[in-house]
């Protein structure tokens, strides 16, 4: 995931996230887990918000340089030439070149050794109106979202199955 942060003085910076996950449905909530010694870490506990932008196949290379650069050297929206993207539920920007951006507010830390993990509310979902069919329906698999695994990155589409296909009668 390509999560920003921001300081309250709203100077932002994109992180690349592999810890994190839907925990909960009702109320929608996230995690993010991010090692202390980050540079974006006292932003977090700052604002207690960040934004989740979904990660596609034009963006894994931001994504990548996000992971791989520190916000204190550089600027990281200007370096990708990404564009921040203001939001109405919270203070910091999203990706405006994501298809779908998380807007966030942390409700509990956990220190959990390497790395703490924000538990977050989500309090707004913006999403690309290119992905949107004329009944409203998002089509997110058609977005071309990636995933990170073992230090690589993949294109995510085959369809392998749907929820209860192992159970259903042929």
């Amino acid at each position: 995931f390509l999560p920003v942060v921001a300081d309250k003085a709203g100077k932002a910076n994109i992180i690349t996230v592999a810890w994190a996950g839907t925990i909960c449905t009702n109320p929608p909530m996230l995690s993010i887990s991010v090692r202390p010694e980050r540079y974006s870490y006292h932003m977090i506990e700052e604002t207690g918000e960040f934004v989740v932008n979904l990660t596609t196949k034009e963006l894994v290379r931001a994504c990548d340089y996000c992971g791989v650069t520190s916000g204190r050297d550089v600027d990281k929206f200007k370096e990708m030439e990404l564009t921040p993207l203001k939001l109405d539920t919270v203070s910091v920007p999203g990706i405006a070149e994501s298809p779908v951006n998380i807007a966030c507010r942390v409700v509990e830390k956990k220190e959990l050794g390497s790395h703490t993990m924000f538990l977050a509310e989500v309090c707004g979902v913006t999403v690309d109106d290119a992905h949107m069919d004329e009944s409203g329906r998002f089509h997110i698999n058609e977005t071309g979202l990636v995933m990170y695994s073992h230090g690589e990155y993949f294109l995510l589409g085959e369809k392998l199955g749907k929820f209860g296909y192992s159970i259903q009668k042929k």
